[in-house]
């Protein structure tokens, strides 16, 4: 496979007065993506039958506000596997009734909505350019031939001339995108998608996966989890949630394991819906139905725990044995993390502190897990191990901050995801 040149930031180029290095540094970064997406040549084709596809990035699905009829979404996201024949996946799992997509482009961002020229291309779904998604069901598009490298900003582009009652997609994204009235997913200027014409979304609409197809010995791992793994009090923009370092750390290393799917919820809990489907009830579709996983990465409890509705420690366990037992069923390791501290949150008591202290020890020595990270460990401050370390702490007591994500990420065991 033709191989693709080392991705340069323009923002990494932009030093005062040295215009022409700048300049220089586009043409460059324009040039090196036009490669990106382009057809695959047919002397590989034989290599291809050794492949696989592997999910590059995931977001849970959940029930947003009304959609809207003629609008275009613009929606931005970071892969992390590197590899060809994109794929996505678009969600109406909340739908009630059926949304039809009459233009779905793909491309590379260069700056904001504006995508690298030459990059932005249309999907199909069976062979045609629109494709219309019943209530509850997804719709996976057909393979778009040629590249796509690891640590990109994709640009997928949408527009829906029928979307009406709930919308499905991802709430707190963490991440930029942008929305326009009419159809201009086929333009690679952000004219229309900025300015009075058009505006900002903190959420994802209706996308859900990409995927790309890669080394049958590559694999994936997905974070199922909540509000923490969502990323919420990390930066905006700057890819700081704890899967995103972990991505990173993945693609500097000598593992199998390289796509990563961020599958957490803001508020989810293991046994109830509220904040989406539990874990219990999604598992299916947010986790194993992603193609590639090898391992699932299980860090979930803490809302439950504080929620108090008399939820104990036994019932939580059962929860985590019913997901480690499908996960195993379907070929899956699963590596399970102990629940943080959060004293200092409004919600937090010594009785639900009891209780994560006996859900900790089941998950730390119960050996039903195949690999165990202790973010409490990581996390806890030594002078109060009930709360979260100051330093690592977003400002709410249970939330890390940018420092503290990369902590958590940082103390995975790369090789225990290999399994």
């Amino acid at each position: 496979m033709t191989p693709v040149m080392p991705v340069t930031p323009v923002t990494a180029w932009r030093v005062r007065g040295r215009v022409r290095v700048r300049r220089f540094a586009a043409v460059l970064l324009s040039a090196t993506l036009l490669l990106v997406l382009q057809a695959v040549p047919a002397a590989v084709a034989h290599a291809a039958d050794s492949r696989h596809d592997v999910v590059t990035w995931a977001a849970s699905a959940d029930r947003m506000g009304d959609g809207v009829a003629d609008r275009g979404y613009r929606l931005v996201v970071r892969t992390s596997v590197g590899g060809s024949d994109l794929r996505i996946r678009l969600t109406n799992a909340f739908g009630d009734r059926p949304v039809t997509f009459d233009s779905v482009y793909a491309g590379i961002r260069q700056q904001g909505a504006a995508l690298v020229p030459g990059s932005n291309r249309r999907l199909g779904f069976d062979g045609a350019g629109s494709v219309t998604v019943p209530a509850g069901a997804t719709a996976i598009s057909d393979a778009l031939p040629g590249r796509l490298p690891a640590a990109t900003d994709l640009v997928v582009s949408l527009h829906s001339p029928d979307a009406a009652g709930p919308a499905s997609g991802h709430g707190m994204a963490m991440q930029t995108s942008y929305t326009t009235q009419g159809d201009h997913t086929a333009e690679e200027s952000a004219d229309h998608w900025t300015g009075s014409t058009g505006g900002t979304t903190g959420s994802w609409f209706y996308l859900d996966a990409v995927s790309v197809r890669t080394s049958e010995a590559t694999g994936a791992v997905v974070e199922l989890g909540d509000s923490i793994t969502d990323g919420w009090q990390s930066t905006t923009d700057l890819n700081r949630r704890w899967p995103d370092y972990l991505a990173r750390r993945l693609g500097q290393a000598d593992t199998a394991v390289k796509g990563v799917a961020n599958a957490g919820i803001s508020g989810n809990k293991v046994l109830a819906d509220g904040a989406g489907l539990s874990a219990l009830n999604r598992l299916q579709r947010d986790v194993l139905s992603h193609p590639g996983v090898r391992t699932v990465f299980l860090f979930e409890g803490v809302n439950d725990i504080k929620a108090h509705t008399g939820v104990t420690a036994e019932d939580m366990i059962a929860g985590y044995r019913e997901i480690v037992r499908r996960a195993h069923a379907a070929g899956k390791c699963v590596i399970g993390a102990t629940v943080a501290p959060f004293k200092g949150w409004p919600e937090w008591d010594p009785a639900a502190e009891s209780v994560r202290q006996d859900v900790n020890a089941f998950i730390r020595n119960s050996g039903e897990f195949d690999a165990v990270t202790d973010f409490d460990r990581i996390l806890r401050s030594p002078y109060d191990p009930e709360r979260i370390l100051p330093f690592l702490d977003g400002g709410d007591h249970i939330h890390p901050n940018d420092k503290g994500m990369q902590a958590m990420a940082d103390a995975v065991d790369l090789t225990a995801l290999a399994c």
